[in-house]
């Protein structure tokens, strides 16, 4: 593994070496593991998040990329496929393990410069399952469009109930109040469309005063 690493450049090393022993275990066992069991795995130790390991593999898997950007000649063709192989397999992991939503961003800005839709679809899956919805709000806050939209979509899908609390909040206000406004307009909710009638007319009140 080490030669691995040292052929994959300077800064892939560097990161490599700065790693836990458990955030390297991690990636070990996932290429040596066929992608189903690895993916498995990864969803069985989502109950016992690591945020240290999040963070670290969010660092390795943007010196992957880097490299993979610049590599261009100074890399053969296995050294190229072992990069690539290691990225799609650190990217993996973090899909099936995050609950960090810079880390998530990360993930989808990715999936999309490579037109990965599918990757997109899995991300967008796990959104509702793993983020509160005040995480939900600092992704609809994002100045990416795609992960915009899909923490929007997942928050529209929220309980009215849920939305009806974020309203108190000054920063996340105006986004649940967007996500109100999606489910009265797009998912047809009489309930939503009373809230958002309401706060129009309390809005209207003090606007007159």
């Amino acid at each position: 593994m080490r030669v691995i690493i040292e052929d994959l450049g300077a800064r892939v090393a560097s990161v490599w070496d700065g790693l836990s022993s458990k955030t390297r275990s991690l990636i070990v066992g996932a290429l040596q593991s066929p992608p189903a069991a690895a993916a498995k795995e990864a969803r069985n130790r989502a109950s016992s998040y690591d945020a240290r390991a999040d963070w670290e593999l969010s660092r390795l898997l943007a010196a992957l990329d880097e490299r993979a950007t610049e590599a261009g000649a100074s890399l053969n063709a296995a050294q190229a496929a072992s990069l690539r192989r290691m990225a799609e397999t650190t990217a993996t992991v973090l899909q099936n393990q995050t609950r960090s939503a810079e880390v998530f961003a990360q993930l989808v800005q990715r999936a999309h410069r490579q037109h990965d839709f599918a990757r997109i679809d899995g991300l967008a899956d796990a959104l509702s399952q793993r983020f509160a919805p005040s995480e939900l709000c600092e992704l609809v806050r994002c100045p990416h469009p795609v992960v915009r939209a899909l923490a929007h979509e997942a928050l529209a899908q929220s309980p009215t109930s849920v939305l009806i609390s974020l309203l108190t909040d000054p920063v996340d206000a105006g986004v649940a109040r967007d996500a109100l406004e999606c489910q009265a307009i797009e998912y047809g909710s009489e309930e939503a469309r009373h809230l958002v009638n309401v706060l129009d007319q309390a809005e209207g009140v003090e606007d007159d005063l």
